[in-house]
């Protein structure tokens, strides 16, 4: 797997490609007024929630439930670490929507970030990463 990185502007934007051409725009949003790219830290989360989502929702296909909607929220608690400022927890918030048994769901979630969600397990053992499961507005699981 590779991508590149190259600035495009005099400040701190940057385009990134993966290997069939495919891009996104990172800024340091702290330093850019009116920016429509997303910082790195924010890229970050956006992977932990479009990995465990990729992995639920090819669970949930192979259970034959009838998942008619699909989103996440992702929340990062960040901590001071000399300059830096990583990650100390994340917090994955699914909310699925249709005919869905609410154990499956909560399985789907446990599976996705204790066995197959490369971004989680990346981040550990130094970042805390938690979810929880609301299958139609329900919560069914932490």
């Amino acid at each position: 797997m590779k991508i590149t990185l190259n600035r495009i502007n005099d400040d701190y934007l940057f385009e990134c490609k993966n290997s069939l051409g495919n891009t996104i725009l990172l800024d340091n949003i702290s330093q850019s007024e009116g920016t429509k790219a997303i910082s790195p830290m924010e890229s970050l989360l956006m992977a932990v929630a479009g990995c465990s989502g990729i992995d639920m929702v090819n669970i949930l296909k192979k259970q034959r439930q009838d998942l008619k909607g699909f989103s996440a929220e992702v929340e990062g608690e960040r901590i001071d670490v000399d300059e830096a400022k990583p990650f100390k927890t994340i917090l994955v918030k699914f909310f699925l929507e249709g005919d869905i048994d609410p154990n499956k769901a909560r399985k789907a979630a446990e599976l996705s970030f204790e066995k197959y969600c490369s971004v989680s397990k990346t981040l550990e053992p130094n970042v805390t990463v938690n979810y929880e499961v609301f299958v139609n507005r329900e919560k069914v699981g932490t």
